[in-house]
């Protein structure tokens, strides 16, 4: 009973110029299980290998055409097939030829006239080698995804990690300002009263004396009572509306501050957009001429289940790149008005709404939109970019939400980044 060999499924190729070896090569290894695939010179034998990504090749070294080194050169700088194991057939003994099929990329040499005894063996050692280089390299592949998975769940982490302390900072923040202004506008009311009150005993002196002494109507001209009495209630108005701007600017700093929100919940968009906004106001300006303009072009939309404080953190990462960018390019001259548009709409027929956040920058290059959504890829400086900004901002809203995030350059140029989720996700429909 013969012995098996050790993988009858292998496929091997045989590049031979001369007929009569070429079969008895075929014959010897057909024998012993294999799949042999003949070629009568190496222009053909190396089309073969293309086309069959055998397991090991056996050449000859003399051959009409392109001869068994040049075989080794071209299957070794053939990424597809590079792990191939070679064996050149050779009558040549001399160490300084041995040394030149080496460094063509032969594996092993197998000296002429043939014996099968020794054919079979280098046969099956070549095979064992080829499998433990495959198993190899797929070990190798598993641990440098292992390796990327766990350095996007680091970095994951850590983003979260920023994020949260940076919720807490800003909800503290918004706390601390929502106390004194609370006073403040609580008290305006007082204030005003007392004004007016003061004024009306101002005016009733007036009337019941008309003629004041010298020292009071010298005062009264210094002081313009009249523009005074007429001032007062625009100024306690302006505090009023500084007051309730604050309050505003104090909502949007909570509603950021929910970065740290584990549940999905039915929210406005807009709402963590406006956030968002207010969080990169004091970057817009980028020096005393430039300014970036902020374009909005909201929709009515339903509210939409989400992540909040996930959904933030997508906005927080495109603004913040649309605005380094833009001061970048404004620095180099590239741009003389830098502009952010926003513009939020319901996807025609479809469950989804559509954000999109476009910059009129330089549009962004082909190359550079392939692989902008990749773990560390990114084209900042070293030391001002992780990029995995981008990464996580396309896990959020693909895996998160079951939504899709795309870079797109828009029609009249510029980078845009646009993000569609449903407006209802299982998790809360279910």
């Amino acid at each position: 009973m013969k012995e098996p060999s050790l993988n009858p499924d292998a496929k091997l190729l045989v590049i031979e110029d001369d007929a009569t070896t070429r079969l008895l090569l075929r014959k010897i290894l057909q024998k012993e299980g294999y799949d042999v695939t003949l070629a009568r010179d190496g222009l053909e034998g190396f089309d073969k290998a293309l086309e069959l990504h055998p397991a090991l090749i056996l050449s000859d070294w003399m051959m009409p055409g392109i001869d068994g080194m040049e075989v080794c050169r071209r299957v070794r700088s053939c990424p597809e097939i590079a792990a191939t194991f070679l064996i050149l057939l050779s009558s040549r003994e001399t160490v300084a030829d041995r040394v030149e099929g080496l460094d063509a990329g032969a594996d092993e040499f197998l000296s002429k006239p043939i014996d099968p005894n020794e054919l079979k063996a280098r046969v099956r050692a070549g095979l064992r080698q080829y499998e433990l280089t495959r198993e190899l390299s797929v070990a190798n592949s598993n641990l440098i995804e292992t390796l990327q998975k766990l350095q996007q769940a680091q970095a994951r982490l850590i983003q979260s990690e920023k994020m949260s302390s940076l919720g807490q900072m800003v909800a503290g923040i918004a706390h601390e300002i929502n106390n004194p202004i609370n006073f403040i506008e609580g008290n305006l009311s007082f204030a005003n009263d007392y004004i007016q009150e003061l004024l009306e005993i101002v005016e009733l002196y007036r009337n019941c004396y008309p003629t004041p002494s010298e020292v009071i109507q010298d005062k009264l001209d210094e002081v313009d009572i009249e523009f005074l009495m007429e001032d007062s209630q625009k100024l306690v108005e302006s505090m009023r509306f500084g007051a309730s701007r604050i309050h505003q600017i104090v909502k949007h700093l909570k509603n950021f501050a929910r970065l740290d929100e584990a549940e999905m919940k039915r929210v406005n968009v807009h709402d963590g957009l406006e956030s968002t906004l207010i969080m990169l106001r004091n970057r817009f300006k980028i020096n005393d001429d430039r300014e970036i303009e902020v374009v909005k072009h909201y929709e009515d939309l339903p509210k939409v289940d989400c992540y909040p404080g996930q959904l933030n953190q997508v906005f927080l990462n495109i603004l913040n790149n649309a605005v380094y960018f833009l001061s970048e390019y404004v620095r180099r001259g590239f741009i003389d008005r830098p502009k952010i548009c926003i513009d939020t709409c319901l996807v025609a027929e479809s469950s989804q709404i559509q954000i999109s956040i476009a910059n009129n920058g330089p549009s962004i290059t082909e190359e550079v939109r392939q692989k902008v959504f990749d773990p560390f890829f990114t084209t900042k400086p070293v030391g001002q970019g992780t990029g995995m900004g981008l990464s996580i901002c396309y896990q959020i809203i693909v895996e998160r939400h079951l939504g899709q995030l795309s870079c797109v350059v828009p029609p009249d140029g510029g980078t845009a980044f646009v993000i569609e989720i449903p407006i209802e996700q299982p998790e809360l429909n279910s």
